[in-house]
């Protein structure tokens, strides 16, 4: 038994949600053969990576290394997040790895709700991240997640420090402004301060920076679509027809400006009275399933109506830090899961490139 003969065995093992074997996946880190013993190293390109693939992944490395002539098998893992470079047309933004979008058709849908609890669920699996709230107009970020623990403001080099909450990295218009204050700004300055925003400030090595975008496809979606490269986007959206006709338009201009649709959330799906269990779809429900079926993305998940989710956003303690082993944590825990795999899926799978140059005759 050596090396080669165990990675050869190992491209039976095949990773479930990227659906192609762990060698050519390039998943398979270091192999240390000791006699009849062996430790093999798996890369995972998520620390959100699901717990029930690990498993199964973890459990088929071992069946494929012991029918390799190994008598002990040990299965280590490491965090290798998946990125890719940006284009030097699109370098502004220094730090982030990847670069998810939380958009909505309409305001009201509880859009920053989900972009909280998604960047905080992430970072509770274990991510760096980071929150950019881009609603110039209506920034709603700094009244969900409460005090920092380390204010916003500038650094030595002029550039601007973000604030900490919870652990994570946030920036948002709203730590400048007064709150009783309307911005009226025309497109070009909104233009302006989004590189600002991007551009100068310190978000130091992040594995993911959540855009929380404001409803409708104006100004700001066009200009981050410009600026960036933004790894997927995710729509929310409640059940109701109404909801489900401006998510079609947001998708519509997502795939114009060629950003992939990681998927769909619907909120207010369903509430269920905590004290009598009845169950009240007020919304109708379903919307958002359908849509995704029809249009052929990803339906990530059904958040209810709940008091708990309302007050978390209200007080400035998301119910994913404020009770985080409720059954509407687990779902958003859930939600951030398969919104990481989705995002790492196309660099995982994509073909290695040489770094050789080309000989020219």
């Amino acid at each position: 038994m050596d090396q080669a003969k165990i990675k050869e065995a190992l491209k039976s093992v095949v990773e479930p949600t990227f659906e192609d074997n762990i060698v050519k996946l390039r998943m398979v880190g270091k192999i240390e053969v000791d006699g009849t013993s062996a430790l093999v190293t798996i890369k995972l390109p998520t620390p959100a990576y699901p717990s029930v693939s690990k498993q199964q992944l973890e459990s088929d490395v071992v069946a494929a290394v012991k029918g390799a002539g190994a008598s002990k098998v040990v299965v280590k893992y490491t965090i290798e997040v998946a990125h890719s470079p940006a284009p030097s047309d699109k370098a502004l933004l220094k730090g982030p790895k990847n670069v998810i979008a939380v958009a909505a058709g309409k305001g009201g849908v509880g859009k920053s709700t989900v972009a909280t609890n998604l960047a905080l669920a992430l970072a509770r699996h274990g991510a760096q991240v980071g929150i950019l709230d881009t609603d110039v107009f209506g920034p709603s970020i700094p009244t969900m997640l409460g005090n920092p623990e380390q204010p916003a403001g500038p650094t030595d080099d002029k550039k601007i420090r973000p604030a900490i909450h919870y652990g994570i990295k946030v920036m948002s218009v709203g730590f400048f402004v007064d709150k009783q204050e309307a911005v009226v700004w025309r497109g070009p300055m909104v233009h302006r301060l989004l590189q600002q925003l991007l551009g100068d400030v310190e978000w130091g090595e992040l594995d993911y920076l959540i855009c929380d975008l404001p409803p409708g496809t104006g100004d700001v979606q066009l200009s981050l679509s410009q600026l960036i490269p933004i790894n997927g986007s995710v729509m929310v959206t409640t059940p109701q027809e109404v909801s489900i006709i401006d998510v079609v338009k947001g998708i519509s201009m997502f795939e114009k400006v060629e950003i992939p649709i990681t998927g769909i959330v619907e909120n207010m799906a369903y509430y269920q009275c905590p004290a009598c269990g009845h169950h009240d779809e007020i919304f109708s429900r379903g919307g958002g399933k359908r849509l995704s079926q029809e249009i052929g993305v990803p339906f990530l998940g059904e958040i209810p109506i709940d008091t708990r989710i309302r007050y978390g956003a209200d007080s400035g303690a998301p119910i994913v830090i404020s009770s985080p082993d409720s059954v509407h944590s687990r779902m958003f825990m859930d939600i951030a899961s398969q919104v990481a795999m989705h995002i790492a899926k196309p660099i995982v799978k994509a073909p290695k490139r040489s770094t050789r140059l080309a000989v020219i005759k």
